[in-house]
């Protein structure tokens, strides 16, 4: 399932790695694209929408939709 989400407070390749990373470490198959121009995520994975939102958040960062 492909789950796209806007996300503030990323503002370096250093946020989007951590994002990356605690996604990833929820899904391991999980495929990530992150576009820091548009505040968006962009996850494919068979995790919830609400679950990949935690994840998100839990990594420190505001998920505004």
């Amino acid at each position: 399932m492909n789950q796209i989400f806007t996300v503030e407070g990323m503002t370096c390749g250093h946020c989007e790695k951590a994002v990356t990373k605690a996604l990833l470490a929820l899904d391991v198959q999980a495929k990530v694209v992150i576009d820091r121009a548009q505040n968006t995520v962009q996850v494919e994975s068979e995790e919830t929408r609400a679950a990949l939102s935690k994840t998100i958040a839990d990594a420190g960062y505001r998920v505004v939709a």
